[in-house]
């Protein structure tokens, strides 16, 4: 039967040894002051410095054995005997007093109760003090390091325990660390795209560029090559065969002057409006085939200049197959039954059929690029005094004159398309 069983007055033996201790109350320091308060029924006072079995394992609270440690929650007292005294409630100033056990938004009494009176857990720590403030190393897991475990101020307590607010604070660090690398991480996904080469970007900065002195320049994406002369020559266009354009016609502008020294001629290039060809395109090619040597222009005899302003010599206008037709038409000429070109020699216009510019002819087939060198070397030919003429071998190319957009056979002869005057054997 446990000694809380027991009902009326304590034996002797027990009666004597407590007298014995309260006599040693009345001789320790600090008895006069009134700072040790008189046992309560049931309890004892722990042995004297020194004495007992070292502050572990004490019977408290009705002789219940209980673990105690240095440091921490149990105050001076608790630090060098094991066992924490049961004392009055000392002055708190402006800083420490928690009305009400807890005051608005801080933290529970419990919390502030773990870490002792010595320290106030809201104040931050001067980096030269020791307190409860002072975050753990880096690497050390909860331990203090001894330079902050080992020194002390005037008033500071105990050294706290080192299972709480260093974890606190080892929490905070660590989250600050994983918030720096996340941004550094996010920089470099960001610049992936950049060929490869990820740049870190510096948290402190906070903007792109940073020290660098400005953002880093997108990566440009170079777009598809522009096509080449002889491409474009090569590539067919859609355009109608029954076609009817505006009849109203915009000159190329610029100036290509005349390569060689032979006779001179002026030409003017027109398109039609509306056509949705390339009229500079078309320009270029009439420039590069009149001067070529195997053209008109052979062994220097002539050669051609292109102006967009002044009078001209002709103009070699490009039209739908509506309005070649009616400029072909005032020098008597029909152009509707094979859709074709022709020289208006009434008028200072050679009509270039954009129909046949566009598609080519079946004579020709998918050889468009040579098609449309017959095309201006054959009209333009009639306007320098050329007629028409027919190959008469069979597999012999066909003469420039030819009307080669009709047919390449005639009367069991069978010849081969052509584009030039003076083709090279």
């Amino acid at each position: 039967m446990g000694r809380h069983s027991r009902r009326g007055p304590a034996p002797k033996a027990e009666s004597a040894e407590r007298g014995a201790e309260q006599q040693r109350e009345a001789s320790a320091p600090g008895a006069a002051s009134g700072t040790r308060p008189p046992l309560l029924p049931g309890q004892r006072r722990a042995p004297a410095s020194g004495s007992g079995s070292g502050g572990t394992g004490a019977r408290v609270r009705g002789g219940h054995p209980e673990q105690r440690e240095p440091g921490g929650g149990w105050g001076e007292l608790g630090a060098a005997s094991g066992v924490r005294e049961i004392a009055p409630p000392r002055p708190r100033g402006p800083r420490e007093q928690r009305p009400g056990r807890r005051s608005e938004g801080g933290p529970r009494p419990e919390y502030l109760e773990a870490f002792g009176d010595a320290a106030d857990v809201l104040t931050p720590r001067s980096s030269g003090g020791a307190g409860v403030g002072t975050p753990a190393r880096a690497g050390g897991g909860d331990r203090l390091p001894p330079d902050v475990a080992g020194a002390s101020g005037a008033g500071a307590g105990p050294a706290p325990r080192s299972g709480g607010k260093g974890r606190a604070f080892t929490g905070v660090a660590a989250a600050a660390v994983t918030t720096v690398l996340a941004i550094v991480v996010a920089g470099q996904v960001a610049d992936g795209d950049q060929g490869g080469q990820a740049v870190a970007r510096s948290a402190a900065d906070g903007v792109d560029g940073g020290a660098t002195g400005g953002p880093t320049a997108p990566s440009v994406v170079p777009s598809a090559a522009p096509l080449t002369y002889t491409q474009k020559m090569s590539r067919t266009y859609p355009l109608s065969a029954e076609l009817k354009g505006s009849g109203k016609f915009d000159a190329v502008p610029g100036l290509d002057k005349a390569p060689g020294r032979g006779h001179l001629y002026r030409y003017r290039v027109d398109v039609e409006r509306g056509l949705g060809l390339d009229g500079a395109l078309f320009a270029e090619a009439v420039q590069q085939t009149l001067n070529d040597d195997r053209s008109w222009a052979h062994d220097g005899a002539k050669t051609f200049e292109r102006i967009s302003t002044g009078r001209p010599d002709f103009v070699i206008t490009l039209a739908s197959p509506g309005t070649t037709a009616e400029w072909c038409a005032k020098s008597g000429l029909d152009t509707t039954e094979d859709n074709v070109s022709c020289d208006s020699a009434s008028t200072e216009r050679v009509m270039i059929n954009a129909y046949r510019w566009a598609q080519g002819s079946t004579t020709y087939g998918d050889k468009i690029y040579p098609y449309r060198q017959m095309l201006i070397n054959h009209e333009v030919g009639h306007r320098l005094g050329h007629n028409h003429v027919s190959c008469q071998k069979d597999g012999q190319l066909a003469p420039v004159m030819q009307q080669q957009t009709k047919f390449l056979d005639h009367d069991g002869i069978h010849c081969l398309p052509n584009p030039w005057p003076y083709p090279r054997s």
